[in-house]
């Protein structure tokens, strides 16, 4: 890998737009070098995760043995080989196929309202981007149907699923275009496949901060036109099982059409005094937004589900466990039991522009993390379930009703 070239001595006095300009694009450099480091061929990234037939035969519900039968009759394709005549074990696309055969994919009935879930507080730094990626890959490993609409401008899930947003990504392939007047008529344009068989995205660059004003010039004694996204999203729903929403960390009109948008809701808050009181003001705001809209005639139908999730927890600060109690206390059922715990997992992944989900395992460390979004995401997935009729007998008959 070439080296990077040295920065240059800083400027004394006012920074000038010229040395701005280079630092950009000296951070574009160590972006595309990252990318190319980790996404191999090229630029793009693969996701090759393999599960021999014993994982695979857990996640379809069946044996082992239902799986080399149902190769030998043909009815599914032959595994690849290695040159030593082993299984070199079945991707996630493969393992769909399984599914599909056998009647496992735990798929939403037709009759079952597309789940729209938005990870939303207006604070950043609260881990609601990484909690969305691994929401949406865990879900795709049990075998939904997901779309991530990235909302926001910084595009850090984006980023995650492969693409750089200042190269890959032009205007036109984000939100904005739906934003602006006379623009597209649906969303069909923005979805693209992403490297995770069963997870489509819609992506975002630094472009889509113009929506905002883009939304803010065209409200004007037009508040129905907060329903836009709502109206789009609604054209491609059925496509999905699960649709993620990824908004922008600020009160705006994008946030406040996320929040139209969504029929369920889950806040992110680490356990921290000022993080505290940043979601207590978001909720404030959000019933605040509520009743204004509700003045001009645009009720809110409400959440299949809503809840607060502890992120960043860190177990071994005496301090972190308090407040999170507090917060059990204070929030009681509406609560996710499970939180989101502080992880150099995470931070390592991060580095690699990848998730935990995304990592071959590296030792008990891994291990820990993964259960953790493991426990923390079947959570999720149950709410999820609860909110299709046609699963809630299932749902009983294991107690989790």
């Amino acid at each position: 890998m070439t080296a990077i070239a040295m920065a240059p001595e800083p400027a004394t006095g006012p920074v000038l737009l010229d040395a701005l300009n280079n630092l950009t694009n000296r951070a574009d450099d160590v972006i595309t070098r990252l990318r190319a480091t980790v996404f191999a061929p090229g630029v793009e990234k693969i996701v090759d995760t393999r599960f021999p037939i014993s994982k695979a035969a857990e996640m379809v519900g069946r044996t082992p043995e239902a799986i080399r039968q149902a190769e030998a009759e043909g009815r599914l394709p032959a595994p690849r080989m290695t040159e030593t005549g082993r299984r070199e074990g079945y991707s996630l696309a493969e393992v769909n196929a399984m599914r599909d055969l056998f009647g496992t994919r735990p798929r939403r009935a037709e009759g079952d309202p597309p789940i729209v879930l938005a990870v939303q507080n207006f604070k950043g730094g609260v881990g609601k981007s990484t909690l969305t990626c691994h929401i949406a890959q865990y879900l795709a490993l049990k075998g939904y149907r997901v779309a991530i609409i990235d909302c926001d401008s910084q595009a850090s899930s984006t980023t995650v699923f492969g693409f750089n947003p200042d190269i890959d990504i032009d205007d036109d392939d984000t939100l904005l275009p739906f934003f602006e007047h006379g623009g597209a008529p649906t969303l069909d344009y923005a979805i693209r496949p992403t490297a995770w068989a069963g997870i489509d995205l819609i992506p975002a660059n630094l472009g889509l901060y113009q929506a905002e004003y883009e939304a803010a010039a065209r409200m004007k004694g037009r508040p129905e036109l907060l329903d836009r996204l709502r109206d789009g999203i609604a054209g491609i729903a059925d496509r999905y099982d699960v649709v993620l929403l990824d908004p922008p960390p600020a009160l705006g009109m994008i946030s406040l059409a996320v929040l139209r948008a969504a029929n369920a809701l889950l806040i992110p808050t680490p356990p921290s005094t000022v993080d505290f009181a940043s979601t207590a003001h978001f909720l404030r705001m959000i019933v605040d937004t509520v009743q204004v809209l509700d003045q001009y005639g645009l009720n809110k139908n409400g959440f299949e589900f809503l809840r607060v999730v502890a992120t960043k927890v860190d177990e071994g600060k005496s301090a972190h466990i308090q407040i999170r109690e507090m917060m059990a206390a204070v929030f009681g059922s509406d609560m996710l039991t499970n939180s989101l715990l502080d992880s150099a997992e995470i931070d390592n992944a991060n580095v690699q522009l990848r998730t935990v989900y995304e990592v071959a395992s590296g030792g008990r460390v891994h291990e820990r993390c993964r259960n953790n979004l493991d426990r923390l995401n079947s959570e999720i997935e149950i709410l999820i379930r609860k909110a299709w009729p046609s699963h809630r007998a299932e749902l009983r008959r294991l107690g989790v009703g």
